[in-house]
């Protein structure tokens, strides 16, 4: 019988190093090779209701077929991710996304649009499924809160490009060049994620591990499950992002009516408010590593609903303030949940933790995304306000019931990291190569 493989731990890469710097970067173009193709449909669902002669409600179901697409494609991904690697399948995915990005704006129906969108966000789904679990095993523990927080304040900038630039381009030219000029961007993008991403030393495949009894999918999808913390997290994604988006898909349709009259050009520059949710991002990964994580997720979502709330005014000047509030409460929340379920997880069952909040987080996206449209389209703007800030509101109101110390402690005591996961020694750096890293919730 083969001797059992002999670990050591990897500490990961100390902030500062120039791998540290690599990494982030890397997941800086790989975030905007993603959510900018992911998203740049919305800058442009006016001229695309317009164009095809649907609905608002409609039209967002070219951002909800992919957000779909999406949230189906992150478990896969992550056993892809546990199989062969985190770098690996990652840079599969940006090739794949970037392909279809390049081909469903020529779409010659709005059916063969929707599918086209559809494969385009299960290809994107293997960044999100991925990355974050690839963050904690490459980080230093005592960085993770912080590098998370840069990582999503990454991908706010890839979002924000996205819109910018098709935005401009669908009013000058069309929905579809500005789409397609997109997806040009986010090719180049996934080359230099590709090129710039460091080996990775903290990845040990569950098989290597514990190759005796080597856990399956679903007992790494349920050690996750049955954690009320971890389902907790994932209710955050489901409704703070489902009420994110609804929020950015039909304000823009509010501003280009009475009483603002905005064009399409300067309705597209209100997602520069995305700036906002990048400075939180990594705030709120700095201050969790601080305070703690439970306070900065309360505080951000409180933000989120007052911003919300400015956004009825019939001032434009307070309505855009509302939007930066609500986007920086919103990217603050999602950081702090997102880094907090990574680190919170079992050492085998890291990658599905993250996939499964993703699953909840794309899922809320498409579902609230398009029946904020049912709203709008029967009341108006005030109709679909007050969904988003009940599903804030409900979001607070598990964080605080669910995420309480008494129960965090419970629930890490059932399903947390455990101390001293083993490392495997590297073939080809010749140094360790981490076991997953521990991050303290």
């Amino acid at each position: 019988m083969p001797a059992k493989p002999v670990f050591q731990k990897w500490e990961g890469h100390e902030k500062g190093s120039a791998a540290y710097r690599r990494l982030l970067a890397a997941l800086f173009f790989a975030g905007i090779a993603t959510f900018a193709q992911l998203y740049s449909p919305q800058a442009a669902l006016p001229e695309i209701s317009t164009d095809l002669g649907i609905g608002a409600a409609s039209a967002a179901l070219v951002v909800s077929a992919s957000t779909v697409g999406l949230a189906i494609g992150v478990i896969p991904w992550s056993v892809l991710a546990d199989r062969y690697g985190r770098l690996r399948s990652m840079s599969v995915a940006v090739v794949a996304a970037s392909v279809f990005g390049l081909a469903v704006p020529f779409s010659p129906s709005v059916e063969v649009l929707l599918a086209g969108r559809f494969l385009e966000g299960m290809m994107v789904g293997g960044v999100p499924a991925i990355a974050i679990a690839y963050l904690s095993e490459e980080i230093h523990p005592g960085h993770a809160a912080r590098a998370a927080g840069t990582y999503v304040a990454g991908t706010t900038i890839g979002g924000l490009l996205g819109r910018l630039v098709a935005g401009p381009v669908a009013e000058l030219l069309s929905w579809r060049a500005g789409v397609f000029t997109v997806a040009v961007l986010c090719t180049v993008s996934a080359i230099v994620f590709i090129r710039l991403a460091p080996s990775p030393r903290g990845f040990v495949a569950p098989h290597l591990r514990e190759p005796e009894a080597s856990p399956t999918l679903r007992s790494r999808l349920w050690v996750n499950l049955r954690s009320p913390q971890q389902l907790v997290l994932y209710a955050q994604a489901f409704l703070l992002m489902g009420g994110f988006v609804a929020l950015y898909n039909y304000l823009g349709f509010r501003l280009g009516a009475a009483p603002f009259w905005l064009p399409p050009a300067v309705v597209s520059l209100v997602f520069l408010a995305y700036l906002a949710g990048t400075w939180s991002s990594a705030k709120a990964g700095a201050l969790a590593s601080r305070v703690g994580r439970r306070a900065v997720l309360l505080v951000s979502i409180v933000v989120m609903m007052a911003g919300v709330a400015l956004t009825l005014a019939p001032l434009l000047a307070v309505v855009l303030a509302g939007l930066v509030l609500a986007t920086a409460g919103f990217f603050g929340a999602h950081s702090t949940a997102s880094g907090w379920t990574a680190a919170a997880a079992h050492p085998t069952a890291r990658a599905q933790a993250s996939s499964l909040y993703n699953l909840a987080y794309y899922a809320g996206s498409s579902l609230f995304g398009w029946l904020g449209g049912v709203f709008f389209d029967a009341v108006g703007w005030s109709a679909t306000a007050a969904m988003i800030g009940a599903l804030a509101l409900g979001a607070g109101l598990l964080a605080v019931v669910g995420l309480t110390p008494g129960r965090i402690e419970r629930g890490l005591a059932s399903g947390s990291p455990a101390s001293g996961s083993p490392v495997s020694e590297s073939p080809t750096s010749g140094h360790p190569a981490a076991g997953r890293p521990e991050a303290g919730a």
